[in-house]
């Protein structure tokens, strides 16, 4: 396969990470990836937000490595460099996009793809060219350049981004990354400039839109709070918020971390979230909690 050379990966500055390494070269920075574009999982999948999968499934690309690295993270196999993935060229993956077109997918829906911003670019084109026409949505874990995204701008229809940590205390702990509020906070703000209005289809499901996560890790309940008050406060009925309870301790993870979410932390999260008037919400019931919400990458 002949070496697609990205001028960006020169001197890696993507992410907030800006580890400036050249990838080109072979060199990988805290993504654990160079310039090979390297896939876990191409497939639908039905456990995504329901404006999402809908009845037919969105159409998900894992991308493998990932510049955040959380310690508990329910993707670890693909997110660190212990499952390389299959190399894909910049036409195999365009083909991988039109695959899922082919087999019903609702959109295209590009998981932690932040360290192959350039090249996703490169395949949405080509794609589109040769008859894409699902949505492509972006779906990552909200520590992002704005300059990255800036190239994303007209390309991405639909933004699904992290807010994991409001304490810089909680995010240096969990995710080594002191600055991961401040980079999550510009990054939303960049996402809602691009796509700030919500727009659905006959059907329900979502064709253009912001929709911002938040995953609730047992004993954090008032991190959670803050972030619910940011989100609330700046952008209300603008986004969707989906407030998830399927935290599943993942080996290895600190002794705090090692048990799951209280329901009545989640419950008393949920009645916040009316409180604060927020009426564009996704909340989860009870029997998240499974290793069978985490795809098979094998």
């Amino acid at each position: 396969m002949e070496k697609h050379l990205i001028p960006e990966l020169d001197h890696c500055i993507l992410c907030p990470r800006r580890c400036g390494v050249d990838r080109n070269a072979g060199k990988t920075g805290v993504c654990g990836m160079t310039s090979e574009i390297r896939i876990a999982r191409v497939g639908l999948h039905m456990w995504e937000e329901p404006c999402l999968s809908g009845t037919r499934g969105s159409g998900t690309i894992f991308f493998t490595g990932c510049n955040l690295g959380c310690i508990f993270c329910q993707n670890h196999e693909i997110s660190t460099r212990s499952l390389p993935g299959k190399v894909y060229s910049i036409e195999e993956l365009s083909s991988a996009m039109l695959s899922l077109q082919e087999q019903g997918a609702l959109n295209i829906n590009l998981v932690t793809g932040t360290h192959y911003v350039p090249q996703i670019v490169e395949a949405v084109h080509l794609s589109r060219q040769k008859g894409l026409t699902l949505p492509i949505l972006y779906n990552c874990g909200g520590y992002e350049s704005v300059e990255t995204l800036k190239l994303l701008e007209g390309v991405v229809d639909i933004y699904l981004p992290d807010m994991k940590f409001f304490s810089s205390e909680i995010s240096s702990r969990y995710a080594h990354a002191k600055d991961y509020f401040e980079r999550a906070k510009e990054a939303i703000a960049e996402m809602v400039r691009q796509c700030p209005k919500q727009v659905f289809d006959q059907d329900g499901i979502m064709q253009k839109g912001v929709i911002v996560r938040h995953l609730m890790l047992p004993g954090l309940l008032f991190d959670t709070k803050h972030i619910l008050d940011y989100l609330c406060e700046t952008y209300g009925n603008t986004i969707t918020i989906s407030l998830m309870n399927q935290y599943t301790p993942m080996p290895s993870v600190p002794s705090e971390l090692d048990r799951p979410l209280l329901p009545e932390h989640y419950d008393s999260m949920v009645n916040y979230l009316t409180i604060l008037g927020q009426e564009n919400a996704y909340t989860q019931e009870g029997g998240t909690v499974s290793e069978s919400f985490i795809p098979d990458f094998e």
